[in-house]
């Protein structure tokens, strides 16, 4: 009798542990990935200087649209996609004005609750409650 409670173990047991030693999947299940590790670089706010508003302007994206990256230069991976005529509040500017640090309210959520429209202390990194990311420049109508 004392055997089936060491029988029903080993039934529960031995599947178990068979399913820990299984192969991992096929390299060809990875997604492909090539040069350097993609980089994140937070917008900066309030680089004006705390008289003027965290963000220099609100402006709109062109008709077509525009990806938002991670970083300024970063082409591989889009954060979000804006469609023509949202607004974006533009913070910073990188490489000659050829990428936009930009601060923008999800769908349906109000533009308002970013805070970047109030001055800050100190330039700092944006760190929400809205999304930010990297526009290439030329993308969106200035002062929209």
């Amino acid at each position: 009798m004392k055997q089936r409670p060491t029988l029903f173990l080993a039934a529960l047991v031995i599947p178990a542990l068979a399913a820990c030693s299984q192969p991992a999947p096929p390299a060809e299940n990875a997604p492909e990935v090539s040069g350097e590790p993609l980089a994140a670089r937070a917008v900066m706010i309030g680089t004006e200087g705390p008289s003027l508003p965290a963000c220099s302007s609100i402006s709109r994206v062109k008709t077509g649209g525009t990806d938002v990256y991670w970083a300024p230069g970063e082409t591989r991976a889009v954060k979000a996609k804006l469609a023509g005529g949202a607004n974006v509040s533009l913070c910073e500017a990188a490489d000659d004005d050829a990428w936009f640090g930009v601060v923008f309210a999800a769908p349906g959520t109000d533009p308002d609750m970013c805070g970047v429209g109030k001055s800050v202390t100190n330039a700092r990194e944006y760190q929400g409650p809205c999304r930010w990311g990297w526009i290439k420049g030329g993308t969106v109508q200035l002062g929209g």
